[in-house]
């Protein structure tokens, strides 16, 4: 039998995190939902959007048709959010595409795909309590990107995050810092390959790994609403027992 490759310790205590973890996809038309006044927060600490009576943070890419939103929740508390755009040469609606549009809009016309991850905003309290936050919330998008089959996964960020996605996702730079509509603070666009990347990110970070089941209940047609429970512990060990059974054939 195939011994199970070694899970370092973040990864482990990654997967103990995840077993208090869900995700819900929200229903962005809600103007309500605690999605939006999360994100007002986390903006209104550094101050990079204005005071408003509503005290939420919404923009006109929430209405997007391509448009998706989630929240992420440890012990049922709120805790990070995402949204994605899944942007291909039939849908092509995203934040970064706006921003950067020499860049992308080619990439479009070639039929390349990608997710643009957006909207990354956590719980203060949380963000000190859970450093691993960012990797728990960004499994979002290594999912989407897994389940549209896309190309490319964005990553529109702050100069000073770029180490990060450099480092965890192996993302390359594709343009210099431009300002993101509505905030006061630069952005410089970045990609990773997914096909590339995909299997050397799962096998250092496995608990980016996910079951077909996990990724229809959060991307699907009929996905809003409901706490969706984290697969990743499962789906390493059903790799696991694959490799084994391959072992045994040959």
């Amino acid at each position: 039998m195939q011994e199970s490759p070694p899970v370092s310790r973040f990864a482990e205590s990654l997967f103990d995190l995840l077993d208090h973890v869900s995700y819900r996809r929200i229903d962005l038309e809600d103007l309500f939902d605690p999605v939006y006044r999360l994100r007002y927060e986390a903006y209104r600490r550094e101050e990079f959007v204005p005071i408003n009576s509503q005290r939420i943070t919404r923009d006109e890419f929430d209405g997007q048709p391509n448009a998706m939103g989630y929240g992420v929740y440890i012990h049922d508390v709120l805790v990070s959010s995402l949204r994605i755009h899944h942007a291909s040469a039939t849908q092509r609606f995203s934040p970064s595409l706006t921003v950067f549009p020499e860049v992308l809009q080619p990439l479009l016309d070639e039929g390349v795909s990608f997710i643009d991850p957006t909207r990354f905003t956590a719980d203060r309290d949380a963000s000190l309590a859970y450093p691993a936050l960012p990797f728990l919330t960004l499994r979002i998008a290594a999912m989407a990107s897994e389940y549209f089959r896309a190309n490319l996964c964005l990553s529109s960020v702050r100069p000073e995050h770029a180490p990060f996605y450099r480092r965890v996702f192996g993302s390359e730079k594709l343009s210099e810092e431009r300002y993101y509509p509505g905030l006061a603070f630069p952005m410089c666009l970045y990609a990773a390959k997914v096909q590339t990347i995909r299997d050397r990110v799962a096998d250092r970070f496995p608990f980016f790994t996910s079951l077909p089941e996990e990724r229809e209940a959060l991307f699907g047609p009929r996905g809003e609403g409901h706490a969706i429970a984290p697969t990743a512990r499962l789906a390493q060990r059903l790799e696991v027992l694959r490799a084994d059974r391959a072992s045994e054939r040959t």
